[in-house]
């Protein structure tokens, strides 16, 4: 009987309270706290933010609820940070749908109205990879995004992460199914 592999990533890792991860331009990442419900529901209330997400915030106890949910899933490997820039929160990263036996998972990002012009998201997204490949040991990090939305692909370009191809309708969003740009980046890239 072949031996099992053991997971790429160490399951381990997940044990430990989620890291605020520090950016060398100054950015910080630190895990979301039930202060910032408020931030989170005005930022769904962005028509831009609306837009690219099927999830909607009726209110912010619904929020609260969210926040909760995002520390719970730490634990699996799916860590959701508030990206701050002089201790204001600029926007939220995260990884999601990480599978640690496989050494993937996937980045997913929004910038609230007024950083929006100020590389938070590409900015973000390099100090996340960063720590992701570095200090988790991912072998691989997905990106994928509407082809309607543009400024998503300038994201994932000024982060390096290669164009390989376009999903047919797999993103659902406030308008209906969308075909979607899955971009990636390799640890040995």
């Amino acid at each position: 009987m072949p031996e099992l592999m053991s997971a790429v990533v160490d399951p381990s890792t997940f044990t430990t309270a989620q890291p605020t991860l520090t950016g060398a331009d100054g950015l910080e990442l630190r895990p979301w706290t039930a202060a910032d419900a408020r931030t989170v529901y005005e930022a769904f209330q962005d028509p831009a933010i609306r837009h690219w997400h099927v999830r909607t915030a009726e209110s912010i106890e619904q929020v609260s609820r969210w926040i909760l949910g995002w520390a719970a899933a730490w634990s699996t490997g799916n860590g959701q940070w508030a990206v701050t820039s002089d201790g204001e929160v600029a926007g939220r990263i995260g990884l999601r749908q990480s599978d640690l036996s496989e050494g993937v998972t996937e980045l997913a990002y929004w910038t609230l109205p007024a950083w929006r012009g100020h590389s938070i998201a590409p900015r973000a997204a390099n100090t996340l990879t960063r720590w992701a490949f570095d200090d988790i040991g991912f072998d691989r990090i997905e990106l994928t995004h509407s082809v309607q939305n543009p400024s998503s692909c300038r994201v994932a370009a000024k982060c390096g992460f290669a164009f390989e191809g376009t999903l047919r309708g797999a993103g659902r969003h406030s308008d209906g199914r969308h075909d979607m740009h899955l971009h990636a980046r390799l640890r040995t890239d």
